[in-house]
């Protein structure tokens, strides 16, 4: 029975320095005169082959997507293509992605070159463009954008989540929207 409790406080006391040391987003593997290993978020100071192991955050979303979504996510991602100055035909954009609940990346272009580029890559330099997969979408088409969206397999209505908005800086001015 002493053997087992031993075991467990040693479990217990390695989960609370792995926790601590998760906290700290820093743990140490050291060896002690003895030829233990040993993990903490400090070394003893008589430690010998102490390697710093770093830990990232927690990937792990705290808003579920539905199966179907994350499905379609993965296989066709969701890119919204604005700019500073497109304001209603964006706006509506915005809102009918998130009134469908589809989780989408937000791209503005501001500067010049990013302009430049996206027009050569897509052949419009006007606004919105929605990208699903890799397939551009070019002007606010309603009826369009839906059939593309149920074509990827996203459901029609879902819980809605913004994945990034990008906001790059610059002091070019971008082009100017057009109507669909």
């Amino acid at each position: 029975m002493g053997e087992l409790m031993q075991k467990f406080l040693g479990l217990c006391v390695g989960v609370l320095l792995v926790t601590a040391a998760a906290n700290a987003e820093a743990l140490y593997r050291w060896v002690d005169a003895q030829g233990k290993v040993h993990y903490g978020d400090v070394p003893m100071p008589d430690a010998n082959k102490i390697v710093l192991k770093k830990l990232t955050a927690s990937t792990i979303s705290v808003e579920p997507l539905s199966y179907e979504t994350r499905r379609a996510q993965q296989k066709f991602p969701v890119t919204l293509y604005v700019a500073n100055d497109c304001v209603d035909y964006c706006a509506q954009a915005r809102e009918l992605l998130q009134k469908r609940g589809i989780p989408y990346a937000e791209k503005v272009l501001v500067s010049k070159d990013e302009v430049d580029a996206f027009k050569q890559q897509v052949g419009t330099d006007r606004v919105p463009v929605l990208q699903i997969g890799e397939n551009y979408l070019k002007g606010l088409q309603e009826q369009q954008w839906q059939a593309e969206l149920d074509n990827a397999g996203y459901p029609k209505t879902t819980v809605y989540h913004h994945l990034n908005k990008v906001n790059p800086t610059s002091s070019i001015p971008p082009t100017s929207p057009v109507a669909p």
